[in-house]
C-alpha cells in the first residue's frame, strides 16, 4: 500500500490544526496551516473539502475564518483521516469489495493472506489517534525549541 500526498498532507494538516486549534476548536486558517506546511493553498482546498465531507473539519468563511475540528483530537482515529483522503485503506482491490478485478478470486491461494493484511493496516490505523500525533508534534517542537538556545 502506498499513500498518495493527499493521504499524507491530510495527516499532516489535521495534526496542524491539533497542535494550533486543538480541543478548544479555534480556527485555524489555511493560509497559516500552507505556510507551516508547505502546501500550497489550492491543493489544501481540494484536501480540505474532502475532510469537511468526512466530518472531521469545520470551516468559517471570511477574513476571521479557518478550520476547527469537529471533535476533540483523542476522538479522531489516524484511520479516519486517512480515508478521507484515500478512500480505501485495502492493499489489493479484490479485498476493498471490487469483486470483479479478479477473475481468479474465487479460488486465488493468496486472497486470505490480502485480507489478513488489510485487518492488520485498519487495526493499526485506527488504532492511533490525532492525539497521539499532535503529541509527539508538540515534543518535537519543544525538543527544537530548547535546542535553539544553544545556537
Amino acid at each position: 500500500m502506498k499513500l498518495s500526498t493527499k493521504g499524507r498532507y491530510a495527516l499532516r494538516i489535521m495534526i496542524d490544526i491539533a497542535v494550533n486549534g486543538g480541543d478548544a476548536g479555534v480556527l485555524v486558517p489555511l493560509k497559516s496551516i500552507s505556510e507551516r506546511q508547505e502546501i500550497s493553498v489550492k491543493y489544501m482546498e481540494q484536501i480540505m473539502a474532502l475532510l469537511t465531507r468526512a466530518g472531521l473539519v469545520r470551516s468559517v468563511r471570511g477574513n476571521v475564518g479557518g478550520y476547527a475540528l469537529t471533535r476533540l483530537p483523542r476522538q479522531i482515529r489516524v484511520g479516519d483521516i486517512l480515508r478521507a483522503a484515500e478512500g480505501d485503506l485495502a492493499p489489493v482491490p479484490c479485498v476493498a469489495g471490487d469483486t470483479n478485478f479478479c477473475p481468479r478470486a474465487g479460488r486465488c491461494s493468496a486472497l486470505g493472506f490480502w485480507e489478513e493484511l488489510d485487518r492488520v493496516i485498519e487495526d493499526f490505523a485506527d488504532a492511533r489517534t490525532l492525539e497521539d500525533l499532535a503529541a509527539r508534534e508538540r515534543r518535537l517542537a519543544r525538543a527544537e525549541a530548547d535546542n535553539d538556545w544553544l545556537l
